[in-house]
């Protein structure tokens, strides 16, 4: 095997390994942000991590954050709790990066 195809094969195993921790992060800031949702809505035990994997789900519909967004701010809305959309896409932010940390860590 020659030296170009020994760096297109490491590049391309680099390329999806960061891939998948992206898309763990992305995860796991989800279920974050579910998390304090959940507590916004006065949620918690089974019925806040049921809610958790619900925001963890909404993220399947289309790419980028949008979709999360849409969940739970509609969710935030049904419940009469007042929160600005600022506020939300600054949480999800926050929680971007603890993920980020978390992962990382490898917790």
């Amino acid at each position: 095997m020659s030296g170009f195809d020994e760096r297109k094969r490491g590049q391309e195993g680099k390329f999806a390994h960061d891939q998948e921790m992206e898309f763990k992060v992305m995860v796991r800031r989800n279920k974050l942000l579910g998390i304090w949702v959940a507590e916004l809505l006065g949620k918690t035990g089974a019925d806040a991590d049921a809610y958790a994997k619900e925001v963890v789900i909404s993220d399947m519909e289309e790419k980028g954050d949008e979709d999360v967004f849409r969940k739970v701010r509609g969710d935030i809305d049904a419940a009469n709790v007042e929160m600005s959309d600022h506020r939300i896409r600054r949480q999800m932010e926050e929680l971007l990066s603890v993920a980020r940390e978390q992962i990382s860590a490898g917790n």
